[in-house]
């Protein structure tokens, strides 16, 4: 079980300059923040990640959804679910994913109010920074279940749709989820390209449906499409960099 990394004091860094020793020590945690996310998740992909709200509890719509569709992830396209490692929506997709035979890995962040690891995790690892741990989940990833969610939730599509807009990523399909709580986002993204501030093409980059089988059919028709998965040429831990597999 990992140490908990929540430090009050942390917060003060968006304060604007300060000391030098401070940015310097700051931005060598945030090094240490990625090294630790990729010492944990080298040997864990390729991954589809769901984002999704932390506040469903099982039995619920959403969460039921989410349990399905990381059930298919793992049976149907043999990849391994991750998520953000917490309750909700992301329990749910770690957990259908167990139950579907594949591996379920979680990358938490560390909340003032603490937030648990789920039990249906096969690796995870806790992350101080909110930016480092948007990186670790789009890393790993080849596609992206977004559920419904909150204010985390909508960061996470909309970086991930510019990161696909901008070709930063390219043709990672994108899966939403819900369709009755997202239509007035629906609605909203063709009003943005009817004013002009996205192209008609970038509605192409997302799926909204509601059907699991849809979403995952979706997801390894672009894959089989667009990408070839090799295996890496070293499957083993280095022991002198302290890897475990």
């Amino acid at each position: 079980m990992e140490k908990r990394l929540f430090d009050p004091k942390e917060s003060i860094f968006l304060d604007g300059p300060r000391e030098r020793q401070f940015e310097v020590f700051f931005a060598f945690r945030v090094f240490w923040e990625f090294l630790r996310g990729f010492r944990a998740l080298h040997f864990v992909g390729p991954c589809v990640t769901v984002f999704g709200s932390a506040r469903f509890k099982e039995g619920h719509r959403y969460y039921e959804a989410a349990r399905e569709v990381g059930r298919k992830i793992a049976e149907d396209l043999g990849m391994t679910v991750m998520t953000g490692g917490g309750p909700g929506v992301m329990e749910a997709a770690n957990r259908g994913a167990r139950e579907g035979g594949g591996p379920s890995v979680g990358c938490n962040i560390v909340l003032p109010h603490e937030q648990k690891e789920n039990p249906w995790l096969d690796k995870f690892v806790s992350i101080r920074y909110f930016f480092v741990r948007k990186v670790l989940l789009i890393k790993y990833s080849y596609a992206f279940v977004i559920l419904p969610g909150g204010f985390g939730t909508m960061d996470e599509f909309f970086e991930t749709l510019t990161l696909v807009q901008t070709k930063k990523i390219t043709n990672f399909p994108i899966v939403i989820m819900g369709m009755d709580y997202f239509r007035p986002l629906q609605e909203y993204l063709k009003f943005m390209a009817k004013e002009g501030t996205i192209s008609l093409e970038d509605l192409d980059l997302v799926l909204f449906t509601d059907d699991p089988a849809e979403a995952t059919a979706h997801i390894g028709h672009y894959i089989s499409k667009n990408f070839l998965i090799k295996k890496r040429r070293s499957v083993h831990p280095n022991w002198w960099l302290f890897e475990k597999a």
